[in-house]
């Protein structure tokens, strides 16, 4: 039994950890910079919100989303972070969440949500397919990282 909700404090520390597992499965574990400290004082000042998946009582899937804008198409929710843990995929968990996340959006009358999938990653871009999504191919990401003190 699988159980979709709105995350709560007192899930921040299985978040960060879930985060970490798709950080080690994207091959960057070394760019992991947060602290599950940094995750419950940002969710708590409203920078994400999250939905977790539970099974027997614990977190086995989470994602993590932020409202933004689209200057061509107006409100939009951005998925930052979608993942279900390694021994709960193929149990129907990840389109528990995935159609929490979507329909969220529409709830908030979101004209789009959007998010990035890596170009090698299959499995992931298989699922988004089935699920209707569009995958731009062209556009590239640019980033600019500031030190922190």
């Amino acid at each position: 039994m699988v159980t979709i909700r709105p995350a709560t404090d007192a899930d921040m520390p299985a978040i960060h950890a879930l985060m970490f597992e798709l950080a080690v499965y994207e091959k960057s574990p070394e760019s992991v910079q947060t602290t599950p400290k940094e995750y419950l004082e940002d969710f708590r000042n409203g920078l994400f919100e999250s939905f977790v998946a539970e099974m027997d009582g614990k977190v086995v899937g989470m994602t993590l989303f932020f409202m933004a804008y689209s200057s061509w198409r107006g409100k939009m929710l951005y998925l930052d972070d979608f993942v279900v843990n390694e021994p709960f995929r193929r149990f129907g968990v990840g389109q528990k969440l995935f159609d929490a996340f979507l329909q969220e959006a529409r709830t908030r009358g979101c004209r789009l949500a959007k998010w990035q999938v890596l170009d090698w990653n299959e499995p992931a871009i298989k699922f988004y397919e089935k699920n209707g999504a569009e995958i731009e191919e062209g556009w590239w990401n640019v980033k600019v990282y500031f030190e922190q003190e």
